[in-house]
């Protein structure tokens, strides 16, 4: 493993598994590349809900969204991988999970996927389009999943 993508959700068994990752890169000398990502659906929802309450001149765009998930990464980042003898950096996305997370494993060139996945029926990955087994099919190395 060189790098490592971690995709970061707001959940203690999303931090425990920044953890491992943290342990296993500091363990194999390799870098990590932390994300959090907004989907499309949170996004639309929070812009409706600041326009609601804002002025016209107080828009929330897909840049705020970004930033706002790239801050969550940073303070993940630095509440667990501190702890660590290990590079990394942080980014946000917006937009669905499984794109994303394909994209940044892509872009950021890393050969390990870390993220948090549900527990779902196989009728039901079929019907939501589950992102963990996009993930696990499509991405070109190796993947850890922890379920809750």
């Amino acid at each position: 493993m060189d790098r490592a993508l971690v995709v970061a959700e707001p959940t203690e068994d999303a931090k425990e598994l920044v953890r491992e990752a943290g342990s296993l890169a500091e363990g194999v000398d390799s870098d990590i590349v932390l994300i959090h990502a907004t989907t499309d659906e949170e996004y639309a929802g929070r812009r409706q809900a600041m326009a609601s309450i804002a002025s016209p001149a107080d828009s929330y765009t897909a840049d705020d969204a970004r930033e706002g998930a790239a801050q969550f990464a940073r303070d993940i980042a630095e509440e667990v991988l501190t702890a660590f003898d290990v590079r990394y950096e942080t980014a946000g996305f917006v937009g669905n999970k499984g794109d994303v997370t394909l994209e940044a494993a892509e872009e950021y060139d890393c050969d390990h996927v870390f993220l948090s996945g549900r527990k779902r029926s196989p009728t039901g990955k079929a019907l939501f389009r589950d992102t963990t087994q996009r993930v696990l099919l499509e991405h070109d190395g190796p993947v850890t999943v922890v379920t809750t």
